[in-house]
């Protein structure tokens, strides 16, 4: 199954979709920390309907009018890292969580670290929404496309009444 490319400019810079036949695979930075080969990336198919709808669903993303996608995602990793994903995706807009309790909810506190490793290694930035997870302090920690991106994502998505408060 081949892959195909496209680039999108959005007010994080230009995106780079991956996708196969039946499923978006990849959604990196331009100086994303894990962005795969550019012989990976397969062929440029812009008009792509697969990759035309994540488009068309990003800008309404980043615009604020939606908050949830409705795309086919195809992730390959490890056991950790797919259950770590599964549960990246259950979270709501807005939503933040932090590695160690991703760990519990795994059963197992001691995995905060390889949490922390499956949530960078995450093919699919923003849609499998990995900028939500903050250190346990609420600090906010690494992010694979930069820390000013996760900043960006962190406030589009937050409530009118948390940007309230923050005025007083």
């Amino acid at each position: 199954m081949e892959t195909v490319y496209t680039q999108i400019e959005s007010p994080l810079g230009t995106l780079t979709l991956l996708a196969s036949e039946d499923a978006l695979t990849g959604l990196y930075f331009s100086e994303h920390k894990k962005l795969p080969d550019r012989a990976q990336w397969g062929s440029a198919a812009p008009d792509a309907p697969l990759l035309l709808a994540a488009h068309k669903q990003l800008e309404e993303y980043f615009s604020g009018r939606r908050r949830s996608f409705e795309l086919p995602l195809e992730t390959r990793g490890s056991e950790l890292q797919e259950r770590v994903w599964t549960l990246l995706r259950d979270l709501d807009y807005g939503q933040t969580i932090g590695y160690g309790e991703l760990a519990k909810q795994l059963g197992d506190p001691s995995l905060a670290q390889a949490v922390g490793a499956a949530v960078g290694a995450n093919p699919l930035s923003i849609l499998i929404p990995c900028h939500r997870v903050i250190a346990q302090d609420g600090k906010l920690t690494g992010y694979a496309g930069g820390i000013e991106r996760k900043v960006f994502l962190l406030e589009l998505e937050e409530s009118e009444e948390s940007k309230a408060q923050k005025l007083f």
